[in-house]
C-alpha cells in the first residue's frame, strides 16, 4: 500500500489517500477530505488512481469540506456513521462491521465522545481515529459523561488491541498505538482526574 499525507491549513487538519501498489489497475481511498486541492488531485492522477471510497472519521466540517469539491469530479462512495455528510447521502456503517472499499479491507471501531458519530477505521496495521486519539491527546469532549463514554471506547476498541499500529489521526503528526498506551497525556489526565473524584457511600438507613 501506498500512503499519501495531505496537511490542509483550513482546521490543521490532516487528509490521507491510500492506494495500492498494482501498476495494472491502481485503486485508492481517502480519509477525511478536508480540502480537496491540486496537490490532491494531482496525486490522485498522476497515480491514475480509481476512487474506491471516502471514510469519513466524524461529521465536523473540518474534515468534511473538500467533499463538494471531491463528489463533482468523482463518483465514490461515502463511508460513515451518519446517513448523510452535509447534503451527502452515505453508505452507513456501523460498530464491528466489516467491509471492503475495493481491494482494502476496512473495520469499523465507533468512539463516540468527541461527537455522537466518531469512529475510527482499522486498515491492516493503519488506524485512522480522527479526532479521538491524537499524538499525545484524546478527542475534547462536552461534559464529563461524553469524556467517560470515549475512554471506554478507547480502551476496549482501540488500546486493548494486539500488537502495535500506526496511528493516523485527523489533526498533528503520526503515531503508534504503542506510543499512545505508554504516553498519552490525554489519558493520563483522565486517569488522574478519575482518582481525584471524591467518592460518596449512600448510608441506607
Amino acid at each position: 500500500m501506498k500512503l499519501f499525507f495531505h496537511y490542509c491549513s483550513y482546521g490543521f487538519s490532516n487528509c490521507y489517500i491510500l492506494g495500492t501498489e498494482a501498476p495494472e489497475e491502481p485503486r485508492a481511498i481517502i480519509v477525511d477530505p478536508a480540502v480537496v486541492d491540486k496537490p490532491i488531485l494531482d496525486f490522485i492522477e498522476n497515480n491514475r488512481y480509481r476512487l474506491q471510497g471516502v471514510l469519513v472519521t466524524h461529521d465536523h466540517i473540518k474534515h468534511v469540506r473538500g467533499l463538494r469539491t471531491l463528489k463533482r469530479i468523482y463518483n465514490t462512495e461515502i463511508f460513515a456513521i451518519n446517513p448523510y455528510i452535509r447534503e451527502h447521502k452515505t453508505t452507513m456503517v456501523r460498530d464491528g462491521q466489516s467491509f471492503n472499499a475495493g481491494p482494502f479491507h476496512v473495520e469499523v471501531l465507533a468512539i463516540p465522545g468527541h461527537s455522537s458519530d466518531s469512529a475510527a477505521f482499522r486498515i491492516d496495521r493503519l488506524l485512522f481515529t480522527g479526532d479521538s486519539l491524537t499524538a499525545g491527546l484524546v478527542g475534547r469532549t462536552s461534559n464529563a459523561y461524553g469524556a467517560a463514554v470515549q475512554m471506554m471506547a478507547l480502551r476496549s476498541k482501540i488500546l486493548s488491541l494486539p500488537g502495535d499500529f500506526t496511528v493516523l489521526p485527523a489533526h498533528g503528526p503520526p503515531s503508534t498505538l504503542e506510543t499512545e498506551r505508554r504516553y498519552n497525556e490525554g489519558i493520563r489526565r483522565y486517569d488522574e482526574l478519575l482518582h481525584r473524584r471524591p467518592k460518596f457511600k449512600l448510608d441506607l438507613l
